[in-house]
C-alpha cells in the first residue's frame, strides 16, 4: 500500500514545522508536545508544556514569538492556537512514554497488533522504539504485557487518574517553589 503525494507532503510539512518549533520553544523554556494542522492546513495547533504547567501568559508570549518566526520561515496559517496539553496529555515521543511510566494510558494503533487496534494499561517503559504496556483490558487467554511500536500508534493519551492528578499537583508546587 503506497501513500499519495498529499500524505507524504503533509508529513514533510509537519516534520519541517517541528524542526523549527523544537529549538524555538526549548529556547523559551518550553517543551513541544504535539502539533496539529487542520482545515486544509490553515489552522495550526501547538501543544507545549513546562515544569509546573503552562499559563495564559506563556501561551501569549509563545504566540507573539512564533508569529514572528513563522513570518520569517514562510509558514502560512490563518489561525494559530497554542495551549497546554492538559493533565491527560497525548503521548507522542519516546520520552513521553518513559516519563509517564507507571501511569495508565489508552492507545490506538494504525494497524492491528495481535488482532487489536485499541489497548489500555499501565505504561511499563520502553525498549528501542517500542512502548511496553501492562494491559488492564486483556481478554482471557490474551497476553497482559505487550510491546507496541511508537510509530504504529495513531493516538496515545494518558488516562486521568487520581495518581496522575496528584503527580501534576506535586510538579506544579515544586516548580513554584523553584521559581
Amino acid at each position: 500500500m503506497g501513500f499519495g503525494p498529499f500524505f507524504v507532503c503533509a508529513r514533510n510539512i509537519m516534520r519541517v514545522l517541528e524542526e523549527i518549533l523544537e529549538p524555538t520553544l526549548r529556547g523559551m523554556g518550553y517543551e513541544l508536545v504535539d502539533t496539529q494542522r487542520s482545515n486544509g492546513g490553515r489552522l495550526l495547533r501547538i501543544f507545549m508544556d513546562k515544569p509546573g504547567g503552562i499559563t495564559i501568559d506563556d501561551c501569549a508570549a509563545a504566540t507573539r514569538h512564533l508569529q514572528r518566526v513563522f513570518a520569517v520561515e514562510g509558514i502560512e496559517y490563518d489561525r494559530l492556537e497554542i495551549s497546554s496539553p492538559g493533565i491527560d496529555r497525548p503521548l507522542v515521543r519516546k520520552s513521553d512514554f518513559e516519563r509517564y511510566t507507571g501511569h495508565v494510558a489508552k492507545i490506538e494503533t494504525s494497524m492491528p497488533i495481535q488482532g487489536r487496534k485499541r489497548f489500555r494499561g499501565v505504561l511499563a517503559g520502553t525498549e528501542g522504539e517500542t512502548a511496553r504496556i501492562r494491559r488492564d483490558d486483556a481478554a482471557e487467554g490474551e497476553e497482559t504485557e505487550i510491546m507496541i511500536p511508537i510509530e504504529e500508534m495513531s493516538e496515545a493519551k494518558l488516562v486521568l487518574t487520581d495518581e496522575l492528578v496528584s503527580e501534576a499537583l506535586r510538579r506544579e508546587k515544586s516548580a513554584k517553589r523553584e521559581a
